[in-house]
């Protein structure tokens, strides 16, 4: 069969590279480059070439099964990371590192703060009493009812749980008090995240994460069509039309691997399901930026960790995010290279290496409810959707998903929770 593969994140690259030797696939991307959120940028600075990561970073071998099945087959080698959060107030002046108890308390007169040993306090019930809300059968709460309801305090909520979050996801604070409380906490203990001990060791691509897409480009042969927008998909009874600046084709099936609402405005006669469900799906831009500099940062060195949430000091202003990519990919040079979220007024344009625009699903009730609809409009029409917005919007979800469409294509049946699919791609 022909396939046409519309866009190149890891939901699209992951069709194809199953797809490869059983149909004819042709991979459109509307970008200059393969990878989407997979985007590893060559730096020459202070006389010396570094590779440096801006989107998709981490993973594990635990809750990232498929990904790694990939890479096994792939021959694409992952080193430890750390993983530790930090958090800098600009308005009091707050900041600690999680990662330990000196690194907590970096701020010695934290040691008797009632307010911030109460956030201490409210972490560890947290932990212990958020894991009663996966036994809902209904939805449940936002999360912002969830922590009024349950008297946690504020310092919790906004120095800590609502940051971290906003890092996860990419997402301002609003939105994050807007999630379901039983999503947010889902994700946190498939991660094994409401545990002080025993988390999982996490991992980045030796080399960069592009490493893995330049593994496949060697070993695929397919069509690859870059800086080649899809402007219209039309559906037939027999074939599926692709619109683009090649003309128009004709394959018998299309995998729209791009956002759940780019998805929706390419579909020349959207069914009334797939705008419900794809429209239930939105997503938000972030400006990304590469930079050195370290201002961002806590102005502690103690408190610099690989996650650096910043809470401004004015409450109509949104909690932003900076990695610090010398910790997370391991990178020794003078300078810190260092990745943030919505903070491009904040930083010396000096000190700017590279700028992105990267979306992100935004999640809600609505979208939760979506998410369980897929069935629906899936297969329909010669119409597949593969992306990480049908999970919680990271790689392994983006990789469930082409498993998911691949297998189906090729007629055979997989257990995806197993990590169980054709090509080797398994856990």
């Amino acid at each position: 069969m022909r396939v046409a593969v519309i866009g190149s994140g890891i939901a699209g690259l992951a069709t194809a590279w199953m797809l490869r030797n059983e149909h004819e696939v042709t991979l459109f991307e509307a970008n200059d480059y393969l990878g989407g959120h997979t985007h590893t940028h060559d730096i020459a600075l202070d006389g010396q070439s570094y590779r440096v990561d801006t989107g998709f970073i981490v993973h594990n071998r635990a809750h990232y099964p498929l990904l790694h099945g990939l890479f096994d087959e792939l021959g694409v080698a992952s080193r430890p990371t750390t993983m530790s959060f930090s958090v800098r107030h600009a308005g009091t002046g707050l900041e600690y590192n999680a990662a330990t108890l000196d690194t907590l308390f970096c701020q010695r007169r934290n040691l008797v703060s009632p307010r911030f040993l109460g956030m201490v306090r409210d972490l560890l019930r947290f932990y212990r009493e958020a894991p009663a809300l996966l036994d809902l059968t209904s939805p449940g709460p936002s999360l912002g009812d969830y922590l009024a309801e349950h008297r946690y305090g504020e310092a919790f909520r906004d120095e800590h749980l609502v940051p971290m979050a906003s890092a996860l996801w990419s997402s301002p604070a609003h939105a994050i008090l807007h999630f379901p409380a039983r999503y947010l906490v889902q994700f946190m203990a498939n991660h094994q995240m409401l545990q002080v001990e025993k988390r999982p060791q996490w991992l980045v691509v030796d080399g960069g994460s592009s490493t893995y897409i330049q593994a496949m480009r060697r070993q695929w042969q397919i069509d690859e069509r870059l800086s080649c927008p899809v402007w219209a998909v039309t559906r037939h009874p027999q074939h599926v039309v692709i619109t683009s600046l090649h003309g128009q084709e004709s394959f018998d099936h299309v995998v729209l691997a791009c956002h759940s609402d780019q998805a929706l405005g390419l579909l020349a006669d959207p069914s009334d399901q797939e705008r419900e469900i794809l429209g239930a799906i939105p997503y938000q831009t972030n400006d990304v930026v590469l930079h050195t500099d370290a201002r961002v940062l806590p102005r502690q060195r103690k408190a610099w960790a690989a996650w650096n949430a910043r809470i401004p000091a004015g409450p109509s202003e949104a909690c932003t995010v900076s990695y610090c990519m010398n910790i997370l990919q391991g990178i020794a040079s003078p300078r810190p290279f260092i990745v943030s979220l919505n903070l491009a007024a904040s930083i010396d344009p000096l000190h700017i290496l590279r700028r992105m625009s990267y979306a992100h699903p935004v999640y809600t009730a609505d979208s939760v409810a979506a998410q369980a609809r897929k069935h629906e409009i899936q297969g329909q029409r010669r119409t597949w959707f593969a992306g990480a917005y049908w999970g919680w919007g990271f790689h392994e979800d983006g990789m469930r998903s082409a498993v998911e469409v691949a297998s189906a294509l090729s007629g055979q049946n997989t257990t995806t929770t197993q990590g169980t699919s054709r090509r080797g791609v398994s856990a």
